[in-house]
């Protein structure tokens, strides 16, 4: 079962939270796997995006409030049990709070003046709010033993949907499995799905704020293309890539060792 993911941003932000959380993330509920070896619920279970420490997430609207969970409807309609703990990290991201972002060659990371998330109680989230939770996701069983639980501000809610229905649309963003030619096949960060766009004689390449051309790119280097579908064909205008390098590699434009 596929399950698509909140905006990177939010799930940046939701980990940044996460290394505020000073006792260990809750026990996982019956029936799912257990827990990590440092401590942090493990990769196990549901496909979700496993980012090393940042487990997986699933976002959408509360539609029922209990003692120890919530039922979530996400955004592609399936129906979540939200389990949560003493030792869940509950927070509320601030209205117009920038969070986390990935700005056009500069990657992933914490914006500027951005306001930190607050803590806030069970209680404080009522059916109709925005969530995203993140921790061990049994996909089959169709529920969240969360680590973090973020309510959304409704308007970045809004952004984040919008965002999730233009992946594949406007912008892509994954790591590049194939090169051939002027098209770069990619697996996605936010479907864990192939994906391909081209290049042409308008497209921009950049690494951070470095110029490149689409020879610099390599396979096993993670991207963010932007663009338009045209014939039915990702046509890519602007493509930056990630400022991490894979493992072994140099970054470009580096100083001499």
């Amino acid at each position: 079962m596929r399950i698509r993911l909140v905006s990177v941003f939010i799930v940046m932000l939701a980990c940044s939270a996460a290394a505020l959380a000073q006792d260990a993330p809750p026990s996982p509920p019956a029936g799912q796997s257990g827990m990590g070896s440092g401590g942090a619920y493990g990769q196990r279970g549901g496909r979700g995006m496993g980012m090393g420490m940042m487990g997986r997430a699933v976002t959408g609207t509360v539609t029922e409030v209990a003692a120890d969970h919530y039922t979530v409807k996400t955004y592609e309609g399936e129906t979540y049990t939200i389990h949560f703990s003493a030792n869940t990290r509950i927070m509320q991201q601030q209205a117009g709070q920038g969070g986390m972002g990935m700005g056009a060659g500069r990657g992933m990371g914490m914006r500027r003046g951005a306001n930190p998330p607050q803590q806030i109680k069970p209680e404080d989230i009522k059916v109709g709010d925005a969530v995203a939770a993140m921790g061990e996701v049994d996909a089959s069983a169709r529920s969240v033993g969360a680590a973090v639980l973020m309510r959304l501000d409704p308007e970045r809610a809004r952004q984040m949907q919008q965002m999730q229905a233009n992946y594949g649309k406007t912008w892509l963003m994954g790591r590049v499995t194939v090169i051939d030619g002027v098209k770069v096949t990619l697996h996605g960060m936010m479907d864990n799905a192939d994906h391909a766009f081209v290049a042409d004689e308008n497209t921009t390449f950049r690494e951070r704020r470095n110029p490149i051309t689409l020879a610099d790119i390599h396979t096993g280097d993670m991207v963010r293309a932007e663009g338009a579908l045209k014939d039915g064909v990702f046509t890519a205008t602007t493509v930056n890539v990630m400022p991490t390098p894979p493992a072994g590699r140099v970054p470009r434009n580096a100083p001499p060792q």
